[in-house]
C-alpha cells in the first residue's frame, strides 16, 4: 500500500541550527515516537529501533536510513526500510527543505512518499495515514520544543 504525506511547520531557530539538529541521531532519537535506539553505522546510515502502535497492531520496528543529496544547510532526502516481523515492512523516501523565513525563523517542509506491506497494509489506508500524521505532529512538536531551546 503506497502513502503519501506533506507538511510545513515553522521552527524558532535558525537554518544553520535545524540543520545540525536534523542530522544529531540523539536529538533525534528523542524526538521520533517509540524510538528505543538511533545509532550512526560505520557506513554513514543511520540504524534504528522503534516501537509504534497502529490500530490493533503493536510493532517493534528494526530499520536503516540513509541521507541523500545532502546539500547544507538547505536540503537533503531521506531513504529508509523497516522491518516489524509478522507485522509488516515499511519502506519509503522522504524530501526535507528548510527555508530561512528570518534570522532566527526556519520553515522545514517535507514530502513523503512510503510502501507498507504485511499486516499494516491489510488495516487500510485511512487508518495508517492517520496513524502516520499523527506520529509525524508528534515528532515536530517534540522538535520544536528542541529547536527553541537552542
Amino acid at each position: 500500500m503506497g502513502m503519501n504525506m506533506v507538511g510545513e511547520i515553522e521552527l524558532a531557530a535558525p537554518r544553520q541550527t535545524i540543520w545540525v539538529m536534523l542530522n544529531d541521531p540523539e536529538i533525534l532519537k528523542q524526538c521520533i515516537p517509540g524510538c528505543e535506539s538511533l545509532e550512526k553505522d560505520t557506513d554513514g546510515s543511520l540504524v534504528a529501533v522503534a516501537t509504534n502502535k497502529v490500530g490493533p497492531i503493536r510493532a517493534k520496528f528494526k530499520g536503516r536510513v540513509l541521507l541523500l543529496d545532502l546539500d547544507p544547510p538547505n536540503s537533503y532526502r531521506i531513504s529508509g526500510e523497516g522491518d516489524g516481523g509478522i507485522a509488516g515492512f515499511a519502506k519509503g523516501n522522504a524530501l526535507v527543505k528548510l527555508e530561512e523565513v528570518s534570522a532566527d525563523v526556519t520553515r522545514l517542509t517535507y514530502e513523503v512518499d512510503a510502501q507498507i506491506g504485511g499486516k499494516l497494509a491489510q488495516l487500510g489506508q485511512r487508518l495508517v495515514n492517520s496513524v502516520a500524521k499523527k506520529l509525524a505532529d508528534q515528532f515536530f512538536e517534540r522538535f520544536g520544543s528542541e529547536a527553541a531551546k537552542s
